[in-house]
Protein backbone atom coordinates (compact mmCIF):
# COMPACT_ATOMS: atom_id res chain seq x y z
CA UNK A 1 0.00 0.00 0.00
CA UNK A 2 2.98 2.34 0.34
CA UNK A 3 2.96 4.13 -3.03
CA UNK A 4 5.74 6.63 -2.34
CA UNK A 5 8.56 6.74 -4.90
CA UNK A 6 12.01 8.10 -4.10
CA UNK A 7 12.49 10.51 -6.99
CA UNK A 8 10.93 12.00 -10.12
CA UNK A 9 12.68 9.50 -12.40
CA UNK A 10 10.94 6.62 -10.63
CA UNK A 11 7.66 8.55 -10.70
CA UNK A 12 7.58 8.75 -14.52
CA UNK A 13 9.06 5.31 -15.17
CA UNK A 14 7.18 3.55 -17.94
CA UNK A 15 6.08 6.70 -19.77
CA UNK A 16 7.24 6.00 -23.31
CA UNK A 17 7.23 7.85 -26.61
CA UNK A 18 3.78 8.17 -28.16
CA UNK A 19 1.77 7.60 -24.98
CA UNK A 20 -1.30 9.57 -23.90
CA UNK A 21 -1.04 11.65 -20.72
CA UNK A 22 -3.86 13.32 -18.79
CA UNK A 23 -2.22 16.28 -17.06
CA UNK A 24 -3.86 18.29 -14.28
CA UNK A 25 -3.88 22.04 -13.88
CA UNK A 26 -5.86 25.09 -14.93
CA UNK A 27 -3.83 27.99 -16.23
CA UNK A 28 -0.77 27.71 -14.00
CA UNK A 29 -2.63 26.51 -10.90
CA UNK A 30 -2.13 22.93 -9.76
CA UNK A 31 0.31 22.04 -12.52
CA UNK A 32 2.51 18.94 -11.90
CA UNK A 33 5.60 20.93 -12.87
CA UNK A 34 8.17 18.56 -11.37
CA UNK A 35 6.84 15.55 -13.29
CA UNK A 36 6.68 17.60 -16.50
CA UNK A 37 10.28 18.75 -16.04
CA UNK A 38 11.38 15.15 -15.54
CA UNK A 39 9.74 14.12 -18.81
CA UNK A 40 11.62 16.94 -20.53
CA UNK A 41 14.91 15.74 -19.04
CA UNK A 42 14.10 12.15 -19.95
CA UNK A 43 13.58 13.08 -23.61
CA UNK A 44 10.13 11.53 -23.98
CA UNK A 45 8.52 12.62 -27.26
CA UNK A 46 5.54 12.19 -29.61
CA UNK A 47 3.19 12.54 -26.65
CA UNK A 48 -0.55 13.05 -26.81
CA UNK A 49 -1.61 15.28 -23.94
CA UNK A 50 -5.09 15.76 -22.51
CA UNK A 51 -5.23 18.89 -20.38
CA UNK A 52 -7.36 21.99 -19.92
CA UNK A 53 -4.59 24.08 -21.48
CA UNK A 54 -0.95 23.81 -22.52
CA UNK A 55 0.72 26.08 -19.98
CA UNK A 56 2.61 29.14 -21.16
CA UNK A 57 5.73 29.48 -23.28
CA UNK A 58 8.19 28.73 -20.45
CA UNK A 59 6.17 26.89 -17.81
CA UNK A 60 4.09 23.78 -17.35
CA UNK A 61 3.33 21.81 -20.50
CA UNK A 62 4.72 24.76 -22.45
CA UNK A 63 8.27 23.48 -21.91
CA UNK A 64 7.43 20.16 -23.57
CA UNK A 65 5.69 22.00 -26.38
CA UNK A 66 8.64 24.34 -26.99
CA UNK A 67 10.98 21.34 -27.12
CA UNK A 68 8.83 19.69 -29.80
CA UNK A 69 7.85 16.75 -27.60
CA UNK A 70 4.07 16.95 -28.14
CA UNK A 71 2.35 15.38 -31.14
CA UNK A 72 -1.30 15.96 -30.26
CA UNK A 73 -3.24 17.94 -27.66
CA UNK A 74 -6.83 17.62 -26.49
CA UNK A 75 -7.65 20.84 -24.63
CA UNK A 76 -10.36 23.39 -23.99
CA UNK A 77 -8.33 26.61 -23.71
CA UNK A 78 -5.06 27.47 -25.41
CA UNK A 79 -5.04 31.25 -25.59
CA UNK A 80 -1.98 32.09 -23.46
CA UNK A 81 0.71 30.27 -25.43
CA UNK A 82 2.16 31.89 -28.56
CA UNK A 83 4.28 28.87 -29.43
CA UNK A 84 1.16 26.70 -29.28
CA UNK A 85 -0.57 28.93 -31.84
CA UNK A 86 2.50 28.94 -34.07
CA UNK A 87 2.86 25.15 -34.08
CA UNK A 88 -0.85 24.56 -34.64
CA UNK A 89 -1.21 27.03 -37.51
CA UNK A 90 2.00 25.84 -39.19
CA UNK A 91 0.90 22.20 -39.17
CA UNK A 92 3.42 20.98 -36.59
CA UNK A 93 0.83 20.11 -33.93
CA UNK A 94 -2.53 18.34 -33.97
CA UNK A 95 -5.15 19.93 -31.71
CA UNK A 96 -8.61 18.74 -30.70
CA UNK A 97 -10.40 21.66 -29.07
CA UNK A 98 -13.11 20.39 -26.71
CA UNK A 99 -15.71 22.29 -24.64
CA UNK A 100 -14.43 22.55 -21.09
CA UNK A 101 -17.30 20.76 -19.36
CA UNK A 102 -17.27 18.04 -21.99
CA UNK A 103 -13.54 17.54 -21.47
CA UNK A 104 -14.08 17.20 -17.72
CA UNK A 105 -16.79 14.59 -18.28
CA UNK A 106 -14.65 12.69 -20.80
CA UNK A 107 -11.97 12.30 -18.13
CA UNK A 108 -14.34 11.55 -15.26
CA UNK A 109 -16.29 8.97 -17.24
CA UNK A 110 -13.10 7.37 -18.51
CA UNK A 111 -12.05 6.84 -14.91
CA UNK A 112 -15.50 5.54 -13.97
CA UNK A 113 -15.70 2.83 -16.62
CA UNK A 114 -18.25 4.69 -18.77
CA UNK A 115 -17.17 4.52 -22.44
CA UNK A 116 -19.37 7.35 -23.77
CA UNK A 117 -22.15 9.78 -22.85
CA UNK A 118 -24.62 12.18 -24.45
CA UNK A 119 -24.50 15.95 -23.94
CA UNK A 120 -26.26 18.97 -25.43
CA UNK A 121 -23.00 20.94 -25.55
CA UNK A 122 -21.77 21.41 -29.10
CA UNK A 123 -24.98 20.39 -30.86
CA UNK A 124 -25.41 22.37 -34.08
CA UNK A 125 -21.74 23.33 -34.24
CA UNK A 126 -18.58 21.82 -35.71
CA UNK A 127 -18.24 19.87 -32.45
CA UNK A 128 -21.14 17.63 -33.49
CA UNK A 129 -21.36 18.24 -37.24
CA UNK A 130 -17.66 17.80 -37.99
CA UNK A 131 -15.23 20.00 -39.88
CA UNK A 132 -13.39 21.37 -36.85
CA UNK A 133 -9.72 21.78 -37.90
CA UNK A 134 -7.42 19.38 -36.06
CA UNK A 135 -4.28 19.83 -38.13
CA UNK A 136 -3.22 22.33 -40.78
CA UNK A 137 -0.82 21.99 -43.68
CA UNK A 138 2.17 24.31 -43.85
CA UNK A 139 0.31 26.37 -46.48
CA UNK A 140 -2.57 27.03 -44.08
CA UNK A 141 -5.07 24.60 -45.60
CA UNK A 142 -6.82 22.06 -43.40
CA UNK A 143 -5.04 18.69 -43.46
CA UNK A 144 -7.27 16.92 -40.93
CA UNK A 145 -10.70 17.82 -39.57
CA UNK A 146 -13.09 16.22 -37.11
CA UNK A 147 -15.69 13.74 -38.25
CA UNK A 148 -19.43 14.16 -37.56
CA UNK A 149 -20.57 12.64 -34.28
CA UNK A 150 -23.64 10.59 -33.54
CA UNK A 151 -26.63 12.57 -32.25
CA UNK A 152 -29.86 11.38 -30.68
CA UNK A 153 -33.14 12.86 -29.52
CA UNK A 154 -34.06 12.61 -25.84
CA UNK A 155 -36.77 14.00 -23.58
CA UNK A 156 -34.76 15.53 -20.74
CA UNK A 157 -36.36 17.42 -17.88
CA UNK A 158 -39.66 17.31 -19.69
CA UNK A 159 -38.24 18.95 -22.81
CA UNK A 160 -37.24 17.28 -26.11
CA UNK A 161 -33.74 17.98 -27.34
CA UNK A 162 -30.83 16.83 -29.46
CA UNK A 163 -27.72 15.44 -27.80
CA UNK A 164 -24.32 14.48 -29.17
CA UNK A 165 -22.44 11.31 -28.25
CA UNK A 166 -19.00 11.98 -26.73
CA UNK A 167 -16.47 9.21 -26.16
CA UNK A 168 -14.71 9.11 -22.81
CA UNK A 169 -10.94 9.36 -22.35
CA UNK A 170 -8.67 6.77 -20.77
CA UNK A 171 -5.03 7.89 -20.66
CA UNK A 172 -1.93 5.74 -20.32
CA UNK A 173 -0.77 7.92 -17.42
CA UNK A 174 -2.33 10.65 -15.30
CA UNK A 175 -0.02 13.35 -13.88
CA UNK A 176 -1.34 15.56 -11.08
CA UNK A 177 -0.27 17.85 -8.28
CA UNK A 178 -1.83 17.81 -4.81
CA UNK A 179 -1.43 19.99 -1.74
CA UNK A 180 -1.40 17.02 0.63
CA UNK A 181 -1.26 13.27 0.20
CA UNK A 182 -0.61 10.16 2.26
CA UNK A 183 1.37 7.02 1.46
CA UNK A 184 -1.77 5.25 0.27
CA UNK A 185 -2.38 7.89 -2.41
CA UNK A 186 -5.31 9.70 -0.82
CA UNK A 187 -5.11 13.30 -1.99
CA UNK A 188 -6.28 16.75 -0.94
CA UNK A 189 -6.14 19.70 -3.35
CA UNK A 190 -6.01 23.32 -2.22
CA UNK A 191 -8.63 25.77 -3.45
CA UNK A 192 -8.53 26.36 -7.22
CA UNK A 193 -5.63 23.90 -7.67
CA UNK A 194 -8.24 21.17 -7.40
CA UNK A 195 -9.44 22.02 -10.96
CA UNK A 196 -8.82 19.16 -13.45
CA UNK A 197 -6.45 17.25 -11.17
CA UNK A 198 -8.88 14.67 -9.70
CA UNK A 199 -10.34 13.97 -13.15
CA UNK A 200 -6.93 13.48 -14.78
CA UNK A 201 -5.93 11.06 -12.03
CA UNK A 202 -9.16 9.13 -12.53
CA UNK A 203 -8.55 8.93 -16.28
CA UNK A 204 -5.03 7.48 -16.06
CA UNK A 205 -4.42 3.74 -16.15
CA UNK A 206 -1.43 4.63 -13.97
CA UNK A 207 -1.62 7.92 -12.11
CA UNK A 208 1.22 9.78 -10.45
CA UNK A 209 0.74 12.54 -7.88
CA UNK A 210 3.42 14.99 -6.83
CA UNK A 211 2.45 16.21 -3.36
CA UNK A 212 3.56 19.32 -1.52
CA UNK A 213 3.12 17.66 1.87
CA UNK A 214 3.35 13.94 2.55
CA UNK A 215 1.56 12.63 5.65
CA UNK A 216 1.05 9.21 7.14
CA UNK A 217 -2.10 7.13 6.52
CA UNK A 218 -4.89 8.21 8.86
CA UNK A 219 -3.68 11.80 9.19
CA UNK A 220 -6.13 13.02 6.54
CA UNK A 221 -9.74 13.09 7.71
CA UNK A 222 -11.65 10.76 5.38
CA UNK A 223 -14.23 13.52 4.82
CA UNK A 224 -11.44 15.79 3.60
CA UNK A 225 -10.16 13.44 0.90
CA UNK A 226 -10.82 14.88 -2.56
CA UNK A 227 -9.48 11.85 -4.43
CA UNK A 228 -9.24 8.36 -2.89
CA UNK A 229 -6.01 6.43 -3.25
CA UNK A 230 -7.60 3.77 -5.45
CA UNK A 231 -7.01 6.16 -8.37
CA UNK A 232 -3.34 6.83 -7.56
CA UNK A 233 -0.50 4.37 -8.10
CA UNK A 234 2.55 6.54 -7.29
CA UNK A 235 3.18 9.41 -4.89
CA UNK A 236 6.17 11.74 -5.26
CA UNK A 237 6.89 13.93 -2.19
CA UNK A 238 8.23 17.35 -3.20
CA UNK A 239 11.06 19.18 -1.49
CA UNK A 240 10.13 22.49 0.21
CA UNK A 241 11.79 24.33 -2.67
CA UNK A 242 9.81 22.40 -5.28
CA UNK A 243 6.56 22.94 -3.37
CA UNK A 244 7.11 26.71 -3.30
CA UNK A 245 8.02 26.96 -6.99
CA UNK A 246 4.72 28.23 -8.40
CA UNK A 247 3.77 30.79 -11.02
CA UNK A 248 1.01 33.36 -11.33
CA UNK A 249 -0.35 33.58 -14.84
CA UNK A 250 -1.64 37.14 -14.61
CA UNK A 251 -0.79 39.16 -11.53
CA UNK A 252 -3.50 41.72 -10.83
CA UNK A 253 -3.05 44.13 -7.94
CA UNK A 254 -5.00 47.07 -6.57
CA UNK A 255 -3.19 50.42 -6.30
CA UNK A 256 -2.08 51.21 -2.76
CA UNK A 257 -4.55 53.56 -1.08
CA UNK A 258 -3.45 57.14 -0.43
CA UNK A 259 -3.19 58.37 3.13
CA UNK A 260 -6.49 60.23 2.70
CA UNK A 261 -8.25 57.11 1.39
CA UNK A 262 -6.83 55.01 4.20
Amino acid sequence: MDKVVKNAADAVEGIEDGMTLAVGGFGLGGVPSVLIAELLAKGTKELEVVSNNCGVDDWGLGILLSAGRLRRIIASYVGENKEFARQFLSGELEVELTPQGTLAEKLRNGGSGIPAFYTATGVGSQISEGGLPWRYDADGSIALASEPKETREFDFGGQPGTFVLEESIVADFGLVRAWKGDRHGNLVFRHSARNFNPLCAMSGKISVAEVEELVEPGEIDPDSVHLPGIYVQRVLPLTPEQAKDKRIEKRTTRPAPTQKEA
